[in-house]
């Protein structure tokens, strides 16, 4: 599923076919059959994340607060000025890893991609969605039972969501976090971003995605041409 995860990524970037329709109906078909989430939510956040990396209210990637996590100083220091927080955020460096990285996808990615999808209408993405569940329930129910298959899919999406976490904030959380100051673009992406260092273990471990900054430059291009 994480590898998929990373596959799906590629499709979305356009950046495996040379036609682009050919990436998109990949794009469905990889996100939608084989991971069970809609290829328009992931546009719909991603494409964001891109044109505002670490920026408030317009990076959907940094939308955390105002309940567990304060990202940046400039947060921190406003909601510090206005005791708006539930937790001691001057520790959250010790807790995020027990709230955040296994709850996002089995607890909250997993009932908002059925709201994305319903409420806007996305009958297509539903459908490969719901062709997912079918193939996963038809192969393990016989060998598993219900409590076994749904007790496996809450296990997978649980070691996912550590392992997608993990890599999508350890290239951005480091760098810079703010409100959008409205900078060029090319610097607004250099700030948002860190590389994380080559081997073969990371390469594949993070999708290529130790190389962010090359791929926030030039998001298009194949994932296996970064290091060049």
């Amino acid at each position: 599923q994480a590898q998929a995860g990373w596959l799906q990524h590629d499709f979305g970037h356009l950046s495996v076919f040379s036609k682009s329709k050919w990436n998109h109906w990949v794009h469905k078909f990889v996100i939608g059959h084989l991971k069970g989430a809609p290829a328009s939510w992931w546009n719909h956040l991603h494409f964001q994340h891109h044109a505002k990396p670490n920026c408030f209210r317009k990076d959907p990637d940094v939308n955390m607060h105002p309940l567990f996590f304060a990202l940046g100083k400039t947060l921190s220091v406003e909601l510090g000025a206005q005791k708006k927080k539930f937790m001691p955020y001057n520790h959250q460096h010790k807790y995020f890893f027990i709230i955040g990285p296994p709850a996002l996808v089995p607890l909250y990615f997993q009932w908002y991609i059925f709201y994305f999808v319903i409420q806007r209408k996305q009958w297509v993405d539903l459908a490969w969605m719901l062709s997912f569940y079918i193939r996963f329930f038809l192969t393990y129910l016989p060998l598993l039972g219900v409590k076994g298959v749904l007790g496996l899919h809450l296990l997978v999406r649980f070691i996912e969501s550590n392992w997608f976490v993990w890599i999508t904030q350890m290239n951005h959380i480091p760098m810079h976090i703010d409100y959008d100051k409205n900078e060029d673009w090319f610097s607004t992406q250099l700030q948002a971003t860190c590389n994380v260092h080559q081997s073969l273990f990371n390469d594949w471990f993070s999708g290529h995605l130790n190389f962010q900054i090359e791929h926030h430059l030039f998001p298009t291009m194949p994932r296996h041409n970064y290091w060049k």
